[in-house]
């Protein structure tokens, strides 16, 4: 009885200890996720904002997933989020964490490491392209993917596993042979988990090479060149391999077979890797295309009257404060005309911020919509929460805030607070008619290079590197990297005048010059809408006196943005969003078939060479 009830006593302890982690964990969720929010609301360049959302997104999904009970604790997933678990190659690079393959021996936790002469010559899977054409794929092809899936797979399992959770699916010991175990396949058949590995890697190599074939076949069956931003991105991939295998002792070579599998050397991680940037930038572009169908005025005007409330949108003036007492004190020192808003706003801005938002254009805000407030991640746009017995919080489906800004009650000079949000309307809720644009900018920041001597001195750690890099950004840059950002942007842009004056001409200045991330595309941005840029950007662009060859420097919080205007569409903003999304829902049927059309086999002798587990004597 007295062993039971230590027993009993243990298992209490631990299930204590277990929630302690998770309500640890899920604190430090909710303080990143307002930090992401923070920096999307900051963020410029719209496909940055976009993986910040997504970055959001999924650690929102964790932390509501963490169910946390006097007798356990879970992290169950949605199916989405188990898909990201058992398939989590991406088509673009990944840094596979093999540093720790290496430094704790790849004869217990690595593969292989011979250089494996058969598996760079044999194929070991046959792709069946749409048309019947067979390409064959080599087994160190293969090794690669099996590699790096197996590391994030084996990394997923020791996150769950340091919080004392489940991720809601089964998964493998990972110092067990994966041949060893056993799990249920999709038709709930037993199969072990290196059969459940093969699978999901051939599928992942399937989905990259079906979109690389492709490419070619629409180049004329050579390859297109990457963009320079990702032959960087590998280069510098390799020099911290290089760095980590210099450590060791190993080649480059040597130490990617260690660590990957036999076969995968320098040359094989370059050409896959070269191979998975293809096919990335042939998907874009073929989504792309997909996205600019076109739709008749009838189905147009359907989907706006069945998606009216999210399309309409208000003109505002809008501030976050610190704090919610912050918010009433502004509300209640706020004129009838909203004459003071600006005035309030610096006085109520965080320390540094005050200069900023003295300036109107930085709190003004036309054609807004629900969506911009709640990916800006206001507190107005944020969901409605229920409390249950225990104190946890869920959100709902119910935007009190956005209710009331958006309804047809509203009237000009109407102005409230919500948590921390203060708005004033300028004006209620409409359809407006203002039309998409296209422009393109050069950013020069103020303070673009990381701080040399902070990198020379330091041991960094990831961390340290984020820290070093965060520190490098416009917002600690002196007034006189300010100055010299500002005499850089106006040089370019005189260089610009002087020249040819045409779009093509601008692009190629920006290629050359701009520190936002679609430089390599000639700083465009295509069909621009309302609010997705920054306040004085947004503005300049959106002047109604703007017309096509316009031309200025516009600083904001980031640096200063050369721009030039180059168009407005024949299509207003609801009509763009409606043609979108009717495209976007057509296009994934549409995928579905086109990559269904191409399969994957093993091919023999080749498949005799493939790494379909890890070398652990189990």
């Amino acid at each position: 009885m007295a062993k039971e009830k230590e027993t009993e006593k243990e298992m209490l302890s631990k299930t204590e200890a277990k929630r302690e982690k998770a309500l640890a964990k899920k604190e430090e969720l909710t303080n990143r996720i307002e930090e992401l929010r923070t920096k999307i609301a900051e963020e410029s360049d719209e496909k940055a904002k976009n993986k910040l959302r997504k970055e959001r997104d999924e650690l929102i999904a964790l932390k509501d997933g963490i169910v946390i009970t006097d007798e356990k604790v879970k992290i169950p997933m949605a199916a989405s989020a188990k898909k990201k678990l058992q398939a989590c190659i991406s088509i673009v690079v990944i840094i596979a964490l093999l540093f720790a393959y290496v430094a704790t021996g790849a004869a217990k936790h690595g593969f292989i490491s011979s250089l494996g002469w058969p598996q760079k010559a044999f194929t070991g899977m046959v792709l069946t392209d749409n048309e019947g054409k067979k390409h064959g794929i080599k087994v160190s092809t293969y090794n690669y993917y099996f590699a790096t899936y197996y590391n994030n797979q084996q990394q997923m399992g020791s996150y769950l596993a340091q919080y004392g959770a489940s991720s809601g699916t089964d998964t493998p010991d990972f110092e067990v042979a994966l041949s060893k175990q056993t799990t249920k396949d999709e038709d709930d058949k037993t199969i072990t988990w290196a059969q459940k590995y093969e699978n999901d890697v051939l599928e992942n190599i399937k989905d990259v090479y079906l979109y690389y074939y492709a490419a070619l076949k629409a180049n004329d069956g050579e390859e297109p060149e990457i963009k320079d931003s990702q032959k960087e991105e590998l280069q510098e991939t390799l020099d911290k391999y290089q760095e980590s295998a210099d450590n060791y002792g190993f080649t480059l070579s040597a130490y990617l077979t260690a660590a990957m599998g036999k076969g995968v050397d320098e040359a094989t991680f370059r050409r896959e890797a070269t191979i998975q940037y293809i096919s990335e930038n042939y998907r874009e572009e073929y989504q792309k295309e997909l996205n600019s169908k076109e739709f008749t005025d009838e189905e147009y005007n359907t989907y706006r009257d069945e998606h009216m409330a999210d399309l309409v949108s208000v003109d505002v003036k809008y501030f976050e404060c610190s704090t919610e007492d912050d918010a009433v004190a502004f509300v209640g020192a706020l004129k009838a005309d909203g004459s003071n808003f600006a005035e309030l706003a610096s006085q109520y801005a965080k320390e540094g911020e005050e200069e900023q938002y003295a300036d109107e254009v930085e709190t003004t805000y036309y054609n807004i919509t629900r969506s911009v407030f709640q990916n800006i991640g206001a507190a107005i746009g944020t969901a409605d929460t229920t409390e249950d017995e225990n104190g946890e919080t869920t959100k709902t489906e119910t935007y009190s805030g956005l209710d009331w800004l958006y309804s047809e009650d509203r009237k000009a000079g109407d102005s409230t607070n919500f948590s921390t949000s203060v708005v004033y309307v300028l004006n209620p809720v409409n359809l407006s008619d203002v039309h998409t644009v296209t422009v393109r900018h050069i950013l020069i920041q103020p303070q673009s290079q990381l701080n040399e001597e902070k990198s020379e001195d330091s041991e960094e750690t990831e961390d340290d590197s984020a820290e070093v890099a965060a520190a490098a950004t416009a917002s600690e840059a002196s007034d006189e990297q300010w100055a010299a950002a500002e005499a850089k942007a106006n040089e370019l842009l005189e260089t610009y005048r002087a020249g040819e004056q045409t779009a093509e001409a601008f692009g190629a200045l920006a290629k050359e010059n701009s520190e936002d991330s679609n430089a390599d595309d000639g700083g465009i941005y295509e069909n621009v809408v309302p609010n997705q840029m920054v306040p004085s950007f947004n503005a300049w662009i959106f002047d109604s006196a703007r017309k096509a060859g316009d031309t200025a420097v516009v600083k904001t919080e980031f640096g200063y943005h050369v721009i030039y205007f180059e168009s407005t569409s024949d299509m207003t903003v609801w009509q763009y969003t409606a043609q979108h999304e009717l495209a976007s829902q057509d296009s994934e049927s549409i995928i579905k078939e086109f990559e269904d059309s191409f399969t994957i086999k093993k091919s023999w002798p080749g498949s005799c060479y493939l790494e379909t587990d890890t070398d652990i004597d189990n």
